[in-house]
């Protein structure tokens, strides 16, 4: 069965997400609903065997008119209902903290560009999460770009936090995880997205990330093994 990947805003994909799944011949279908027109058809879960939900710019506490986060909201607890391995990015991560009934909110500052966070001891035993460990010590190397957070749901459990902002991952269960930063970006994509922006230091951010990038992609793709393993 294909992995069923949701975007929310047209120029927020998959990245290092799909490239993997291409290159380990596992197929995938990528639904855009930023605009429901575009994919009218609301995908059949049982025909999937992965939900990754995306980023995007909008607020789950703010959704009129956007009433695919309510189809998102859906497909996430009917996926976890059947046991299939869930994935939230960003946005995607606010999304699944909601579908489990835990409060988003803005937060008080925006986390834009490149930054550590804590790998909490639960977050270090996870054998899909500890991958992302920067040479086997409890921190992470991710870019963010968010400004809202949310409540750890019942029952999750926190997997990587911070000084800004005590939630940044969480799993739930054995195998839906919810990640506050971006594991998918290259430097290309940080390029794309920050290109027309004022005072987001792109310059720094894009040296940085050809720095950073070689080791990090290395730790997605570790990532992405663990959590895609029964597929491979």
């Amino acid at each position: 069965m294909p992995v069923l990947i949701v975007k929310n805003t047209a120029s927020e994909g998959p990245g290092t997400i799909a490239d993997f799944l291409a290159r380990e011949g596992i197929p995938f279908r990528l639904v855009d609903f930023s605009d429901c027109a575009s994919d009218p058809e609301i995908p059949d879960i049982r025909e999937h065997s992965h939900l990754i939900i995306m980023g995007g710019p909008m607020a789950v506490y703010d959704s009129a008119g956007m009433p695919f986060l309510h189809y998102e909201v859906a497909m996430i607890r009917a996926f976890i209902r059947s046991g299939k391995p869930v994935l939230g990015v960003c946005l995607g991560a606010q999304v699944l903290a909601h579908s489990l009934k835990a409060e988003v909110f803005a937060g008080g500052k925006e986390e834009i560009g490149w930054d550590r966070v804590d790998i909490t001891p639960e977050g270090m035993e996870d054998p899909v999460f500890s991958t992302l460990a920067v040479d086997g010590a409890p921190c992470a190397e991710v870019f963010q770009w968010h400004g809202d957070t949310f409540d750890l749901p019942a029952k999750a459990v926190r997997l990587a936090s911070s000084g800004t902002y005590q939630n940044q991952a969480f799993r739930y269960g054995a195998n839906a995880y919810g990640l506050q930063f971006h594991i998918e970006v290259t430097p290309q994509i940080i390029e794309e997205w920050f290109g027309k922006e004022e005072g987001t230091r792109l310059q720094e951010m894009i040296q940085e990330a050809r720095r950073i990038f070689p080791g990090y992609h290395q730790r997605a793709l570790r990532f992405y093994e663990k959590f895609f393993t029964p597929l491979k």
